[in-house]
């Protein structure tokens, strides 16, 4: 099964990511991290806003006492809408300069899941990182260049993570108390079809991943089978997210990172926010609770 996506916003974001619905808000947030900006598209009205932030924002994810957990390079940190203010919540890898914070995601008991990587794309020093009780980051392992995902599956018992330079989707087995085993390969993405980017989960547990270089983004079923794909008029899909008032609209950003000028000639759309219907409705957003 294939569908094509339509541009909802030309943004032009140099590395689009992190897309996230926030039903507090009925609105889409999303990132730019290398043009270190912050954005919102409110779909009914057509409303967009952007926010300037101090580094790189890798995601921004609505944190359960307002406002927003942000990664940067430095750490998490707490941002305020109302008045574009940034506070920092907790260092991490302070040792590591060249790292950044990549893409996370909030499980279903409110706990943050992050992943840090090589900002250059050449050192083995990414990690899979989950905000504590105390407000400590800990490490739990995925060494790797670059750190994508994570996801967790609609009944918390498995998480998934990328790594995106090795082309692979890995899946953990996730416990109630928030720890990690069993990893297993869950899917590999062949060197013509891209690098896997983002990741994440509808209702029927199916996986969907943007692919960066690849033209498409592609839903996985939990048993690794290929069922669907949707191609894009831009190369560099990096995460979905779903939403709208029935989680039906598939949002997209993409990236024009990287690409040549006779590519961004033939590619006007790169770094544009698109969207397409879907079938199965995505997962009900969780907010961040735990550790802030």
């Amino acid at each position: 099964m294939t569908t094509m996506a339509e541009p909802v916003w030309e943004v032009g974001a140099e590395l689009g990511e992190g897309p996230v619905w926030v039903a507090r808000d009925r609105a889409l947030w999303f990132t730019d991290i290398k043009g270190r900006r912050i954005h919102r598209f409110d779909p009914a009205s057509g409303e967009r806003s952007g926010w300037d932030a101090p580094g790189m924002p890798g995601f921004a994810l609505p944190a359960a006492r307002g406002g927003f957990v942000v990664g940067m390079a430095d750490g998490l940190h707490r941002f305020d809408p109302a008045d574009g203010s940034f506070g920092m919540l907790a260092a991490v890898e302070p040792d590591l300069p060249g790292n950044r914070l990549n893409d996370a995601v909030v499980d279903r008991a409110g706990r943050l899941w992050f992943g840090t990587m090589d900002n250059g794309e050449t050192d083995a020093s990414g990690m899979l990182y989950r905000l504590q009780a105390d407000g400590v980051p800990r490490a739990m392992g995925g060494e790797c260049v670059i750190t994508n995902g994570p996801a967790v599956n609609p009944d918390g018992t498995i998480l998934y993570h990328v790594d995106t330079l090795a082309r692979v989707i890995y899946a953990f087995a996730l416990d109630a108390d928030g720890g990690l085993s069993d990893r297993r390969v869950f899917a590999t993405i062949d060197p013509v079809d891209g690098h896997p980017d983002g990741v994440s989960m509808d209702a029927e547990g199916h996986v969907w991943v943007g692919l960066y270089g690849g033209w498409s983004a592609r839903r996985y079923a939990p048993d690794g089978t290929l069922v669907e794909t949707v191609r894009f008029p831009v190369a560099n899909v990096t995460k979905v997210a779903f939403g709208g008032p029935d989680l039906r609209t598939a949002f997209a950003t993409t990236a024009k990172q990287g690409l040549s000028t006779e590519a961004l000639a033939a590619q006007p759309l790169a770094g544009a926010l698109f969207a397409f219907p879907v079938a199965v409705p995505g997962l009900e957003g969780r907010e961040v609770s735990v550790g802030i």
